[in-house]
């Protein structure tokens, strides 16, 4: 007998709980979304604005403010944020106050390539970036890139340029002809780098570094007009109106 009346306790303890769990959940559900908060991760607001978040954080043709928690879809509002080209990632969530919360991670553009029919930036993952009215990256202007293969070459390229402080700060423009060789423009000077294909890329810079410490003490980085690193083990310079090697 006492087991039975142990065990209806037992029954009715655990009725009792959902029951708590039910009302409390449908109490919580009831109640409404107060506010939305959007935090750009790493503080890089550049192309997205607080305003143009907001604006995707639409559900049954509404904005969430005000809907009540329990018809938010968090993951439909995350997707629909994440669509965004700007965006690398998105976490959407609620608080138990009942602030919906979105924090972004936005792409950081490494390179702006310019096409004969289009202009886009690109990231590390060699995803197209569009142009933005909001802000315009300080990246690398880049020619004769087009295709899926030819951007992900371009991104070793790049990766290379910006693991050396001075060329990442140097190379301004870079250009891919017909022969899939590499020009340099740079900051300091009027002439170009003929880097050639993408070979032997840490000697190409290592030898390119030699020669800029020494040709920048001296001054004669004024006189050339190419300097080439396509040779074996040698820097070969075109000077304006002459030919040279240094």
């Amino acid at each position: 007998m006492k087991k039975i009346t142990a065990y209806i306790a037992f029954v009715a303890l655990i009725a009792f709980l959902f029951f708590l769990y039910g009302f409390s959940s449908n109490r919580n559900g009831a109640k409404k979304v107060k506010n939305t908060v959007v935090e750009f991760e790493e503080g890089d607001n550049n192309f997205l604005t607080h305003n143009m978040v907001d604006k995707m954080l639409i559900q049954n043709q509404k904005f969430v403010e005000n809907q009540p928690k329990s018809v938010v879809d968090l993951h439909f509002l995350e997707t629909n944020v994440s669509a965004n080209p700007y965006v690398e990632k998105a976490t959407v969530f609620l608080t138990i106050n009942g602030v919906l919360k979105t924090l972004i991670k936005q792409r950081k553009p490494v390179a702006r390539i310019v096409n004969n029919d289009s202009i886009f930036y690109v990231d590390n993952f060699g995803m197209k970036i569009p142009l933005s009215t909001n802000f315009s990256a300080r990246v690398p202007l880049v020619s004769g890139v087009g295709n899926a293969e030819e951007i992900k070459e371009l991104i070793q390229l790049l990766q290379a340029i910006s693991s050396d402080d001075f060329f990442k700060k140097e190379v301004i423009a870079i250009e891919r002809d017909a022969q899939n060789e590499y020009f340099f423009t740079v900051r300091t000077g009027d002439y170009k780098i003929a880097f050639g294909k993408l070979e032997s890329v840490p000697l190409k810079f290592k030898k390119l570094k030699a020669f800029y410490n020494k040709a920048l003490i001296d001054g004669t980085i004024k006189k050339y007009k190419v300097i080439n690193v396509k040779y074996h083990n040698q820097v070969v310079c075109t000077k304006h109106n002459q030919d040279g090697k240094q």
